[in-house]
């Protein structure tokens, strides 16, 4: 009897605890070289993360593109990155996108690692639709970093979960210099 009991307790904790998580959105990216799957971390980024959310599901990136590649061979920057960076900003149905608030890495705790989404930007506060995807560990991008000036650094706010190869496929696609050539469609963008 007090077997069952504990069974039935344990049983019954994990449902309620199953219950109380919650869980972070998906977005599927839809692309000519296959799709990205990417977890949005809304409980650790809730600025970054509901603007991107709400673009999505506002269908903002739909026709938009992956069009810039940093690597190796064409970054001429002293602090040298590895991404692939997309959005709407050279589209032609370009819409206008507010800038939104800047969450630091500290704040956050999402660093650039391999696979992680994150906002493009100017200064700090300027982000609103163009994001980029890491390949590879990108510390640089972190607050403190030194690819910004500024040192604090980007926007980090949910990882590919699924679909790496993809994104890798996008990054080492043809390009001039940093600018995909020719640029590579999203799509769709859907939460799934």
């Amino acid at each position: 009897m007090r077997t069952s009991l504990l069974a039935i307790l344990v049983v019954f904790s994990g449902l309620l605890l199953s219950g109380c998580s919650k869980k972070n959105p998906i977005v599927e990216i839809q692309t000519p070289k296959g799709k990205i799957l990417v977890e949005i971390y809304i409980d650790q980024a809730p600025i970054t993360a509901e603007n991107f959310l709400k673009l999505v599901k506002e269908g903002v990136y739909d026709g938009g593109a992956f069009y810039r590649t940093v690597r190796s061979e064409n970054d001429t920057n002293p602090i040298s990155i590895s991404v692939v960076q997309g959005g709407i900003m050279r589209t032609e149905n370009k819409k206008r996108v507010e800038a939104i608030a800047h969450e630091t890495t500290d704040m956050t705790a999402v660093k650039h690692l391999d696979g992680t989404i994150s906002m493009a930007r100017s200064k700090p506060g300027t982000a609103s639709s163009e994001f980029f995807i890491c390949m590879g560990d990108q510390p640089e991008l972190d607050i403190r970093g030194r690819r910004n000036p500024d040192g604090q650094g980007f926007a980090a706010f949910g990882r590919v979960i699924e679909g790496l190869r993809t994104v890798h496929a996008i990054w080492g696609s043809s390009a001039a210099g940093q600018n995909l050539d020719p640029q590579i469609r999203i799509h769709k963008m859907k939460v799934q």
